[in-house]
């Protein structure tokens, strides 16, 4: 509760359901409010339906009345990555911007798309990152205020969303050379700092979203990456790391409570590892509380859940479709069922249920709690792999060829 009260407290200019990043105001998965629908299809319960060119697996944030998407359109001998906005009641494009163009569409992962990390509001600005195809600053109407490209070799594509604290706009760049954690000055879009990844990975290439948390009154950007986790300040100075051997192409994003962050190792077998982050230099022998390999995520992030009860949960969902509920400190397994098809979104909860889309389009609800109850399955029939977010009455979910607003009227 405690992070997810300092991540609040760090965007006062957010209205209260404004949805500002990757995983929404806290970056962990939580919606704030409880009117969230439960059941829907292609037809019923569909506010409005918008089809886009392009693909893209980035999830919209919404910024008042607005929804904020990145694109990339394939054209002519190139690439266009762009931004817009549509009208969060109707749907209606608002405005739409060009930010870059190439003259060739690099090779990605089948997986992946040019247009995978979802853009960031820190209450003033709009951030969008392309990885290093380019990365930009936008006012709220649409206009540019600064455009950059950083260099360096992603492998497979880019994942890792654009996260801003304070004055600092920041990424990972896990390549496969030299990998880092980008620092810039939102504001110009200049380098502050780099932080290289002090680590001897055979594979470097990861796209893990980082993780701004408080811990004993100070500030700590957690940052997983190939082979380590790792800890810094905000000046890009390692306070921590910690190892998990092996691992690779890490995607899902950490999560933390209780003075722990919650990671996966990535590939080949990922293991989630319980860490606490109290600790100083190699902390991999000292502060590991506990870990586990049986179903864990290869690319959806997980969520973590105080219930009725008052015990701290932790769900995951792994890539077929079968979803965990541990307990938070001790790592002990309170339930495991196979919920979904091929899941490669995260987790949001809301409202003490927990949404899951996997990539055939459909959403399973399932209670947030002890024993395992499913709520609900629904489809939209469409692939997908983008994390729907959670909106005022309803969610808004991205597929391969449209942006749907689901409401809460029952059907």
């Amino acid at each position: 509760m405690a992070v997810i009260l300092f991540s609040l407290a760090s965007f006062p200019f957010l209205l209260a359901k404004d949805w500002n990043q990757f995983r929404g105001p806290t970056g962990q998965g939580h919606a704030e409010w409880n009117d969230l629908p439960l059941k829907w299809n292609r037809k019923d319960s569909v506010e409005w339906k918008t089809e886009l060119p392009g693909k893209a697996w980035s999830s919209p944030i919404r910024v008042s009345g607005s929804l904020i998407l990145t694109n990339a359109i394939e054209v002519e001998g190139g690439l266009a990555l762009e931004v817009l906005a549509l009208d969060s009641a109707s749907g209606k494009k608002e405005w739409r911007v060009t930010l870059f163009e190439h003259d060739d569409s690099p090779r990605i992962h089948k997986k992946n798309s040019h247009a995978s990390p979802t853009p960031f509001y820190d209450g003033e600005r709009i951030f969008v990152h392309f990885g290093n195809l380019g990365t930009a600053c936008l006012s709220t109407g649409g206009q540019v205020i600064w455009k950059k490209s950083f260099h360096y070799s992603p492998v497979h594509g880019s994942g890792s969303s654009p996260v801003v604290h304070g004055d600092l706009l920041l990424f990972s760049a896990d390549g496969a050379k030299n990998p880092c954690l980008y620092a810039l000055d939102k504001k110009t879009g200049e380098v502050k700092w780099r932080a290289n990844r002090e680590s001897e990975a055979k594979r470097k290439f990861s796209f893990c979203t980082p993780l701004v948390i408080s811990s004993n009154g100070k500030y700590q950007i957690i940052s997983p990456a190939s082979d380590y986790v790792f800890s810094y300040d905000l000046k890009g100075n390692q306070l921590w790391k910690s190892h998990y051997p092996g691992g690779y192409s890490v995607v899902p994003r950490p999560i933390c409570g209780d003075e722990m962050i919650y990671v996966s190792s990535g590939y080949d077998r990922p293991t989630l590892y319980a860490v606490k982050v109290d600790g100083e230099g190699d902390v991999t022998q000292t502060h590991v509380v506990w870990k586990t390999s049986k179903a864990v995520p290869h690319n959806s992030s997980p969520v973590l859940v105080r219930d009725t009860d008052g015990r701290e949960l932790f769900f995951m969902a792994a890539d077929s479709g079968v979803v965990s509920c541990l307990d938070a400190k001790s790592g002990e397994l309170r339930w495991m069922e196979r919920v979904a098809g091929s899941c490669s979104a995260s987790l949001l909860h809301a409202g003490g249920r927990i949404y899951l889309t996997d990539e055939s389009g459909k959403t399973f609800v399932f209670k947030a709690g002890i024993p395992f109850k499913l709520l609900a399955e629904n489809d939209l029939k469409e692939r997908t792999l983008a994390t729907p977010i959670a909106v005022p009455g309803g969610l808004v979910i991205r597929t391969e060829n449209a942006v749907w607003k689901i409401g809460n009227k029952e059907i």
